[in-house]
């Protein structure tokens, strides 16, 4: 089975620890983006992963790309030009300071991309599943007609969609969002959705917006799951993770699938996070991983929710883990023992 992931790789600069971008003085760089992030989980995992996207032909863009190869993803259907690579900042918070996230991608290569350039009979040639975030189609109102056409096509060829809806409030308002995700929901066959997306991006409500007692409010996604599911026919799986975030290091995760009409729910984490970004993405490739394996929906949930809390313990945008390390976590709940 092969897997396409669709979206803008970015250069990620960070203040080292806990230093705020108005103190200081340097940034480490890594890369990442959230389709980025899920092929090099997949990669890692044994599959067979392809990326697609735009990069600029200058250094920064062969650095992203050598990153992606570094760990199995297949890049040869990337395509080059334009000026610039997107940026984020991303500034970590501690104790009530939220981690907090600044974009400079405006005009990058990626953004500018036109549908002109895609040839998706090439571009799908021997793919068996495609997977994009509620992200891609933010960026342009470009990507979001390229990821329609996409769409589209999979659905003509029997390929398999599936999204993160992944809302970013800084990359448009919740009525465009819904507008927009309305339309590409009808090929999608697994949802992803954590969270506010429910509400920003489809309209259903599952959510209070009290990040205090997410899985408290566990009956409600329940009841915002079954509706996707009737809203749109075509999408046969929805799954979450639910969260009590108490602080940013200190949480509870858990996390939840409907699936052909049954739920599934897994084991509750108490986490200490080193990190908190990219643990959704984290949590997408380990389901993606469980479809293409066979797994039982019990066993993919699972197995998908530690992927998840596992990033929660890696700096950077990259769940550099193994499925032996995912496996200990989902069956043990924990891999604190020393490994020697």
């Amino acid at each position: 089975m092969k897997i396409l992931t669709f979206g803008e790789m970015m250069l990620r600069l960070k203040p080292p620890t806990n230093e705020r971008i108005l103190q200081t003085q340097n940034f480490e760089a890594t890369y990442g983006g959230a389709e980025a992030n899920v092929a090099v989980s997949l990669a890692l995992l044994g599959n067979k992963v392809e990326y697609l996207s735009k990069f600029p032909e200058n250094l920064l863009g062969e650095s992203a790309i050598n990153t992606l190869r570094k760990y199995g993803v297949d890049t040869a259907k990337c395509l080059r030009g334009g000026d610039r690579l997107g940026i984020y900042f991303f500034e970590k918070g501690a104790s009530i300071r939220s981690t907090n996230v600044v974009y400079d991608r405006a005009y990058s290569s990626f953004a500018q991309v036109k549908a002109t350039e895609f040839d998706w009979s090439a571009i799908f040639k021997d793919v068996d599943y495609f997977y994009f975030s509620g992200i891609t189609p933010a960026i342009s109102k470009e990507l979001e007609q390229i990821v329609l056409e996409a769409c589209q096509y999979c659905k003509e060829h029997g390929i398999e969609i599936i999204s993160d809806l992944n809302y970013r409030r800084k990359m448009w308002e919740p009525e465009q969002a819904q507008a927009t995700i309305s339309k590409i929901m009808e090929f999608v066959t697994v949802c992803i959705a954590h969270d506010e997306d429910f509400e920003a991006t489809l309209g259903i409500k599952a959510f209070d917006g009290d990040d205090s007692r997410g899985i408290d409010q566990k009956e409600n996604f329940k009841k915002a799951m079954v509706q996707v599911t009737k809203k749109f026919p075509n999408c046969k799986k929805v799954a979450s993770i639910l969260r009590n975030i108490y602080s940013v290091e200190d949480s509870q995760w858990t996390a939840l699938m409907l699936s052909e009409g049954k739920f599934y729910e897994t084991t509750t984490y108490n986490m200490h996070v080193m990190e908190g970004v990219a643990a959704g993405d984290a949590f997408g490739a380990g389901l993606i991983h469980g479809l293409v394996s066979g797994f039982d929906e019990a066993k993919m949930i699972q197995f998908a929710l530690a992927a998840s809390v596992l990033k929660l313990t890696i700096t950077g945008d990259l769940n550099l883990v193994s499925e032996a390390e995912i496996n200990q976590v989902a069956q043990n709940g924990n891999g604190a023992r020393l490994s020697r």
